[in-house]
């Protein structure tokens, strides 16, 4: 008969206090959270703002360019375009060259929308940068990648 394998509480105090994953996620949500507040008088999440600031460029990106800068799957991208598309902040288009490729730039109405949300992610940003090295922080962050 097989024993049964038990894991020692120590272990999970020991993950609970040094694990870099879960303390990362556990920042990501509590930073998600407050700028989900503070975009949420513009109808935005923090993930809908990164997304549409994500295509305000010049030139419309492709699908793969998006999901590769924000680091999503393509899946998972246009699950997230949809309720963009559904207020008509974002148009997706047949890439001219490739038509199997998708492009996707901002309406009028999105980029309107976006603008009028920056001064509050600035704010909302300005008071993070105070309880932490911002700089730091992405230069570690980065490391990761």
């Amino acid at each position: 008969m097989e024993k049964e394998k038990t894991l020692p509480f120590e272990t999970t105090i020991l993950v609970r206090d040094c694990c870099l994953c879960l303390h990362v996620q556990r920042a990501a949500r509590s930073l998600a959270r407050r700028f989900d507040e503070a975009l949420r008088p513009y109808g935005l999440t923090s993930g809908q703002f990164s997304l549409l600031t994500s295509l305000n460029r010049p030139i419309p990106p492709s699908i793969k360019d998006v999901a590769d800068l924000l680091a999503m799957d393509r899946t998972t991208l246009t699950a997230a375009l949809k309720p963009l598309v559904r207020n008509g902040w974002v148009k997706i288009t047949p890439d001219k060259i490739d038509k199997r490729s998708k492009r996707l730039s901002l309406t009028a109405k999105g980029a309107a929308v976006l603008a009028d949300a920056v001064p509050m992610w600035k704010k909302t940003h300005a008071a993070l940068d105070k309880l932490v090295d911002g700089n730091a922080l992405r230069q570690d962050l980065a490391a990761l990648l």
